[in-house]
């Protein structure tokens, strides 16, 4: 990453989108404020900010579950984060590889 000074942490957070590096699956969404994105580049694991118990977690640290970092990259308004990693064990608290693991049933929705 080379252009560090383009990340926006807007009101002190960023959104960071977790994919799985080799499947290229969208395993969660968590928020980064500026120190876990400079620990999270410091030690190629994962570090995000909890807004719920305000403060720092790394990803694993009590389930073991870490995420090893292979490429991070930001959109085109600095905005948010697309963090490529490899997984060990599942992403999500529920036990789910992703927590992305429900879907809404848009049958019967208007489409025009």
């Amino acid at each position: 990453m080379s252009n560090l000074e383009d990340i926006k942490f807007d009101q002190g957070l960023i959104p960071a989108i977790i994919q799985d590096y080799s499947s290229g699956e969208v395993l969660m969404l968590a928020y980064m404020n500026r120190e876990s994105f400079e620990k999270t580049l410091e030690t190629s694991k994962t570090w995000f900010w909890s807004r719920s118990r305000k403060k720092l977690w790394n990803k694993g640290e009590t389930s073991g579950h870490f995420q090893y970092v292979k490429n991070i990259s930001y959109d085109c308004d600095g905005d948010t984060l697309l963090i490529k990693v490899e997984q060990i064990g599942p992403a999500c608290h529920t036990g789910s590889r992703s927590c992305f693991y429900r879907e809404i049933d848009i049958k019967g929705f208007n489409h025009e």
